[in-house]
């Protein structure tokens, strides 16, 4: 069977990348720890936007159980506009066009890295990277969004969730965990847990062991 060109192309990319998970001022170091164990887990990178409200030093993350820490592919901004430009190459996105697609990129017209929102793509095309943002006010659910296999994901802090002058930019973008009626959110960790196994599931589970074995006996079949 010959595969085409952008097919092959598809495949390298879902081999040789990377989920990522943002978290926006976390301020509970707990489910930081949580978060960055299943981060770990499932070779995604850990993206912590500031300020936290706890420190992260050697004595901080042994006391939080975290002595995973140092495999982790952790990354620090000082605000959500540092983030965005060291991720995206711009502070500020609006939607641009590149080959039929919308999204949104830096202000000079590059394309390079941007945003892209879901109206205008199909399975065939390689995409760039889309952030969504995780939050209770979004309109849609999370199984309804279409994962990239590099795709990053918000998750906003405990108290307060993801501000919402962020969110009113990007209403295509926005996902949710459908909830009861009585129930504010949910534990930020399993939010994430949540989100993140749908993400990679509908990749393929890229470098992840698909199988186990019992330890002192064997499967009969």
């Amino acid at each position: 069977m010959r595969i085409s060109s952008g097919l092959l192309q598809e495949i390298i990319r879902k081999e040789n990348t990377q989920m990522h998970i943002v978290l926006h001022e976390p301020e509970i170091p707990g489910n930081t720890g949580n978060i960055g164990r299943s981060c770990a887990a499932t070779n995604t990178s850990l993206h912590l936007i500031e300020p936290l409200g706890f420190y992260i030093t050697e004595k901080e993350l042994r006391r939080a159980g975290m002595d995973y820490w140092s495999q982790l592919d952790v990354h620090r901004y000082r605000d959500y506009e540092d983030f965005l430009l060291e991720n995206f190459g711009t502070i500020s996105p609006r939607p641009v066009q590149q080959d039929g697609l919308e999204g949104y990129g830096p202000e000079d017209g590059r394309t390079e890295n941007k945003i892209v929102t879901p109206a205008a793509l199909d399975k065939n095309t390689i995409r760039p990277p889309r952030l969504w943002y995780a939050t209770t006010k979004a309109k849609r659910l999370y199984c309804e969004a279409d994962f990239g296999p590099d795709d990053y994901i918000m998750f906003g802090k405990e108290s307060a969730g993801i501000p919402e002058e962020i969110l009113v930019d990007h209403e295509d973008t926005c996902i949710r965990i459908p909830m009861g009626f009585n129930i504010r959110s949910l534990n930020l960790s399993n939010a994430v847990a949540i989100v993140l196994y749908e993400a990679l599931r509908q990749n393929g589970f890229p470098g992840l062991e698909r199988e186990g074995e019992l330890h002192r006996l064997h499967w009969k079949n």
